[in-house]
């Protein structure tokens, strides 16, 4: 544990060291928040959100961010350079486990996205007095499976490329449909009906609607939890059988 505690801390400092990927993962996403609720038409109840404002709704929507971009940008490609670079090979060669740097970086990544989704979430209630989670243990579990899917998603991605750019490459490709489908652009309520059929079978779309769930007071529907625990299962198995420390 000392071990995994020293590699998970590296991880981070590893990460918070690129000005760009600490930017965009610890505060482009609250500085969204802030610009969007400074619009005022954003801070009036909408009955097509069933009465919430829309910034209540971009709250969880900046969140389901962070974890993409953390996911699908940036831990693919760290994980594809540590292979392309031999970083893998030569962890192998000590008593340290390579398994452990894996679970060390996921670790990481996943305090990285708890930290930035608590600047969010602060800013909305502070600034725009934005309700805090109606259901908090129905609010934590949506987090962790949203992002167990997506993460699982980025390990199939890091297993499968030859490079970190193209790994940087790929899940870039799928950021922004997955970012459509999770309400980034038109909030999911205010999407045709089959848009949204189709965005709850994505790993951003359900998670986002787990997280509106638990925002409202209600735990995590059923549909989204299956959807997010089959890109865990199914995805996260395709990924392990693939993955190559060399």
């Amino acid at each position: 544990m000392t071990v995994f505690a020293k590699l998970t801390l590296t991880e981070i400092k590893l990460l918070l060291r690129e000005p760009v990927a600490a930017f965009f993962s610890l505060f482009f996403p609250t500085i969204l928040v802030g610009i969007l609720g400074g619009i005022k038409d954003f801070r009036v109840p909408n009955p097509d959100l069933g009465g919430l404002r829309t910034i209540d709704v971009y709250v969880g929507i900046s969140m389901a961010l962070v974890l993409a971009m953390l996911g699908l940008q940036f831990m693919p490609a760290a994980l594809a350079t540590y292979r392309e670079r031999g970083v893998l090979r030569r962890i192998a060669t000590t008593p340290v486990r390579p398994i452990t740097l894996l679970a060390a970086q996921m670790a990481s990544t996943l305090l990285v996205a708890v930290l930035s989704a608590a600047l969010c979430i602060t800013l909305g209630r502070v600034v725009y007095d934005v309700p805090l989670a109606g259901n908090l243990p129905g609010f934590v579990l949506a987090f962790l499976l949203c992002a167990a899917g997506v993460f699982a998603v980025g390990l199939l991605i890091a297993a499968l490329v030859p490079t970190g750019k193209t790994g940087n490459a790929v899940g870039t490709l799928l950021f922004f449909p997955s970012m459509f489908f999770a309400g980034l652009w038109t909030p999911r309520e205010l999407m045709p009906r089959l848009v949204q059929r189709i965005g709850d079978f994505t790993p951003l779309g359900a998670g986002e609607r787990a997280l509106h769930d638990a925002m409202t007071g209600s735990w995590p529907n059923a549909l989204s939890t299956t959807v997010l625990l089959g890109y865990l299962v199914v995805v996260g198995l395709t990924a392990a059988r693939f993955f190559r420390w060399n």
